[in-house]
């Protein structure tokens, strides 16, 4: 038995499942997950001192790679004035300023310590400003495990095949309206049903939970004018895409203005982090200049706003979007390659550093085609490159990261490997 099986056998006598966060358990692919005792720049080494070239990057934050010596640097000196006050500090203003500077739908910005945290806030603050009661999502969409997110949720969810989960509601779930990702007929069957009852229409605008799906064109358009019309909340969930499809996140790469905005994974710097924002008038509902509680001890922690506020101004460098975004197109273009040489039947969906390998003939469009994937190919995809040193989602309903440290030679590596493995399949 490796140290890594040790380990995980020992974790599961004081740990649900082993994991404090379920994907981690290897369940959808299989075999024993892998315990990292360090990374840098864009490779992880596991208990058994093994190295790996990371494509998941912590699901996204560290989008500047492991160890970035300068967010190190920024961080240790916060730590060094403080790890925590529960008290205003400037970088909170500073942070909160960038953020407006590169977003203009976020007048005001109130941060938080996670995802999850920040789309439960937005939501209640909607609820609280329209005073209805009920919200549309999309299936395959995943907001975080707040209870009315968890109704055919992507990411997790899908992934252990969940439909919904005990512990939340029929009152909860009956507020929880689900419509279909790229179908707008679906979400205006809703408004024509209940429009005055629904208090916000939340999205990812680049799915990334259901494997990564784009927006087709116009559906984001179409969801801004029917909130517009109905007089409900557009909430754009850009944890994932907020500042890794550019500086603007998703709502600058398609020209949308959202009512509100969640924040988080890049925003922290690798730290716990988490923010929502939005109109002025609506984040005035909020206490405490409103009547709409949300608190948090941690809500600012100087020391992930230390390492956001660099994250921020590294990924500020001119072009360093445009040579990320060479790097993934690279990526994608070689594995189609050498999966149409094996003959594998497979889509290939990419926006900008963000990209997922369907083993699926049909194009991937919604939460539907994309569960037509061969998920146990996709896990014996997994274990192939996990083999030959490449460290891939451990579930085919995620994305790939492309990040800053990713070079020429590790995209040749993986797309080498991928051609070996795909001959196996």
């Amino acid at each position: 038995m490796g140290k890594n099986d040790e380990l995980f056998e020992r974790a599961k006598q004081v740990i649900p499942g082993g994991v404090n966060s379920p994907v981690r358990a290897f369940g959808a692919v299989g075999g024993t997950p892998r315990f990292f005792v360090k990374g840098k720049g864009a490779t992880v080494t596991d208990a058994e001192g093994r190295p790996y070239l990371d494509l998941v990057g912590s699901w996204g934050p560290l989008i500047l790679g492991h160890a970035n010596p300068e967010i190190l640097a920024a961080a240790r000196e916060a730590m060094e004035r403080g790890t925590t006050f529960g008290a205003p500090t400037e970088a909170e203003i500073l942070l909160a300023e960038a953020v407006r500077r590169h977003l203009p739908s976020v007048e005001r910005l109130r941060l938080v310590s996670s995802g999850t945290e920040a789309t439960m806030s937005a939501l209640r603050l909607a609820r609280g400003f329209t005073g209805r009661s009920k919200v549309v999502k999309f299936a395959g969409c995943y907001h975080g495990h707040a209870d009315s997110f968890l109704v055919k949720a992507g990411s997790g969810v899908a992934t252990f095949g969940i439909p919904g989960t005990p512990g939340v509601t029929e009152g909860t779930v009956a507020d929880s309206l689900v419509a279909e990702y790229n179908d707008l007929d679906s979400v205006q069957a809703l408004f024509d049903q209940v429009g005055d009852a629904i208090a916000a229409v939340i999205v990812e605008p680049v799915a990334g939970n259901m494997g990564v799906v784009p927006p087709a064109p116009g559906f984001l358009e179409g969801l801004r004018s029917l909130c517009t019309r109905h007089g409900a909340l557009l909430i754009f969930d850009e944890v994932i895409t907020g500042f890794r499809l550019g500086l603007g996140g998703a709502q600058g790469r398609y020209g949308i203005s959202p009512d509100l905005t969640t924040l988080g994974k890049i925003l922290g710097g690798g730290f716990p982090l988490g923010a929502f924002g939005g109109r002025a008038d609506v984040m005035s509902k909020l206490a405490p200049v409103g009547p709409v509680y949300q608190a948090g001890t941690l809500s600012g922690n100087p020391v992930a706003t230390a390492a956001g506020l660099k994250t921020i101004e590294l990924l500020e460098r001119p072009g360093t979007y445009l040579a990320l975004d060479a790097r993934a197109n690279d990526l994608a273009i070689g594995l189609g390659r050498v999966a149409g040489v094996a003959g594998i039947p497979h889509r290939i969906n990419r926006v900008g550093s963000m990209i997922t390998l369907f083993f699926t003939p049909d194009e991937v469009t919604t939460w539907a085609s994309a569960a037509t994937a061969d998920t146990a190919r996709y896990g014996r995809f997994f274990h192939g490159m996990l083999d030959r040193g490449i460290y891939l989602p451990p579930a085919q309903f995620e994305a790939f990261f492309v990040n800053v440290p990713h070079t020429e030679d590790d995209v040749e590596r993986i797309v080498a490997a991928a051609a070996e493995v795909f001959a196996t399949l």
